[in-house]
């Protein structure tokens, strides 16, 4: 397995992982009061869009050259750093 498959799949395994922390503060938002549920909400669209940017930047990955895809990395670090924040906000907040 090359260097970058290796690292494709830890990114999808965090991925699910991130999915799965957004599963459940949806789970706890239906079960929040009002004002509770606005903060969650606004905390998982804040994540659902970050999950969306690494997910695209891996699938740019994916589909890269063997030449390229080092290149892309920064850039899908990037969209990593800002999920790993968010869910990071949320936890701390909802815990």
């Amino acid at each position: 397995m090359s260097d970058r498959d290796i690292y494709i799949e830890k990114a999808k395994a965090q991925l699910d992982k991130w999915n799965a922390e957004i599963d459940k503060l949806q789970a706890k938002a239906r079960e929040a009061n009002a004002d509770a549920q606005k903060q969650y909400e606004d905390q998982i669209a804040e994540m659902k869009s970050n999950r969306d940017k690494a997910e695209e930047k891996l699938r740019e990955m994916r589909t890269a050259s063997e030449e390229s895809w080092k290149d892309m990395q920064s850039g899908f670090e990037a969209a990593w750093k800002s999920m790993q924040d968010s869910v990071e906000k949320a936890m701390s907040r909802f815990r």
